[in-house]
């Protein structure tokens, strides 16, 4: 054999060898299983003292932090696709702050906004993140508002770095003592007169154990699903829950606090065993369709005096005791697919009448010749009204749905009522759904079109801003967008 014909041959085995390889490589490469994988972390996002508390119905200044305020996060990853939740101790804020965050999660991850859920907690003792109106869009953001970017941002960066492989579960359970529908048919027409000169057909938060309650005008949710995610070997890594309950209180005047939702994220971790570990547990309770919802029975005379924080903590260690018990008989799953989807829904503002802007004008030249020692909830509606003049006349609210699994979680950005919240889990495709409120902005109350008729506070103008049929229209938005995300995974019913 020639000197030519041995490299020529040599030439050829080791083509084929590599020829031979490549193809083990690919068939293998396509043989292998994707790995689910899932990180999580918190950012702390406490504001500074003296910035304003929103939650009741005159802003007081922030004297004291009781306890940290933080974005809690989580982010799977299924091989192929990456989602996130970013859940913040806040009462609530506006798309604009949430829409910059996200854009620095997609400017350093890649993940695109539309794939990362953002909803407050609605916590009535956090300062606020919210500018002069729930329709106007801001175009110029505070430095809290800046700062409370930033930390989103980087907790969702942060989980991404803590991501390893992972097994996922879900489960839900019932936990109905703390749940009470707060708006109520009374018969004392005295208890129904509006801040518009008008009466309504019912109440929020009548008094207590009355003679006038009749009956409350909605149902309640109480229902805690949740989700819950461990490393391969066991270890805890987070578990996120949602519960249709408004935040508790019982905070001391001018403390910032999470409410019972930051108690939650304490207690579960200690229940999981996963409160000293050394790579950190984040536990997350989200919150459900709460709208008409709080945790005080109206039926009853008030039987015992709390002392500061101590009735939140009583809901947490209910809430979170309830969780561990369903989460003992989860099955866990290596892997499951991952999918999110967006809408941006235009909705209609409304706008007040003249005779509500006669009305209101007349309340305050009253109030100008005869000024009360505080201010009147009728000031407070006629300002409500004045900025909603000039509001536009469409907002494009943003609507998600996800898909893990069998499990779908949606994504609305207001207040949203209990029967709403139970009408998805009723009517969604998947084997369990949840609805996490205040999620990506913060535009208000959203009644139903039937309790819009009812009245009372929720669907006042000034409390609601936009079209009163516009929960028909989310509900089959977010139904649609099920759809696509049960069709794109090749998993039709």
């Amino acid at each position: 054999m020639s000197s030519r014909q041995w490299v020529m041959l040599t030439l050829a085995f080791v083509l084929s060898t590599i020829l031979v390889t490549a193809t083990e490589s690919s068939l293998f490469a396509a043989d292998a299983k994707p790995v689910f994988r899932a990180g999580a972390a918190t950012s702390n996002i406490t504001p500074p003292l003296g910035e304003a508390i929103v939650g009741g119905w005159r802003p007081i200044p922030a004297r004291n932090i009781h306890d940290e305020l933080h974005a809690r996060c989580l982010v799977l990853d299924d091989g192929q696709t990456k989602i996130a939740f970013v859940i913040c101790d806040n009462v609530g804020i506006p798309v604009e702050v949430f829409d910059l965050a996200k854009e620095q999660v997609e400017a350093s991850t890649g993940v695109p906004g539309s794939h990362v859920l953002m909803a407050s907690t609605h916590t009535h003792s956090a300062t606020t993140a919210r500018g002069p109106s729930k329709v106007v869009r801001e175009t110029e953001l505070t430095d809290y508002q800046k700062f409370l970017a930033h930390r989103i941002s980087d907790g969702v960066r942060r989980a991404i770095a803590q991501l390893e492989p992972a097994r996922i579960g879900w489960g839900k359970i019932d936990e109905p003592s703390e749940v009470f529908n707060r708006r109520w048919h009374v018969n004392n027409a005295s208890l129904l007169a509006n801040p518009f000169g008008g009466i309504d057909q019912v109440r929020m938060n009548p008094p207590r154990g009355s003679d006038a309650l009749d009956r409350p005008a909605g149902p309640t949710d109480p229902e805690v699903s949740f989700l819950s995610v461990q490393s391969l070997e066991g270890r805890p890594i987070a578990l996120l829950a949602n519960y249709s309950l408004h935040y508790v209180g019982g905070v001391r005047s001018g403390d910032v606090s999470a409410d019972y939702f930051g108690y939650f994220a304490k207690f579960i971790a200690k229940k999981l065993g996963a409160d000293e570990q050394e790579t950190p547990f984040v536990g997350i309770l989200s919150n459900g369709t709460s709208g008409d919802v709080n945790n005080i029975n109206f039926s009853q005379p008030r039987s015992k005096k709390y002392k500061s924080y101590e009735k939140m903590q009583e809901v947490a260690e209910k809430v979170a005791s309830r969780v561990h018990e369903a989460h003992q008989k989860i099955e866990f799953h290596d892997w499951v697919p991952v999918a999110a989807a967006e809408k941006r829904l235009p909705l209609k503002v409304r706008k007040p009448t003249a005779e509500m802007i006669e009305h209101f004008a007349t309340v305050m030249e009253k109030e100008r010749k005869n000024p009360p020692k505080r201010q009147s909830r009728e000031a407070i509606y006629a300002d409500r009204i004045e900025k909603v003049i000039n509001a536009p006349d469409e907002v494009h609210v943003p609507l998600q749905a996800f898909r893990i699994g069998d499990l779908g979680i949606a994504a609305i950005p207001f207040e949203t009522f209990a029967e709403t919240g139970l009408e998805i889990k009723d009517r969604a495709p998947f084997g369990q759904n949840f609805t996490i409120e205040l999620a990506n902005g913060s535009y208000g109350y959203l009644p139903t079109p039937g309790q819009h008729r009812l009245g009372g506070y929720e669907t006042w103008l000034g409390s609601n801003y936009v079209e009163k049929e516009a929960t028909t229209k989310i509900v089959a938005t977010l139904l649609d967008l099920f759809q696509t995300l049960q069709l794109d995974n090749g998993t039709e019913k």
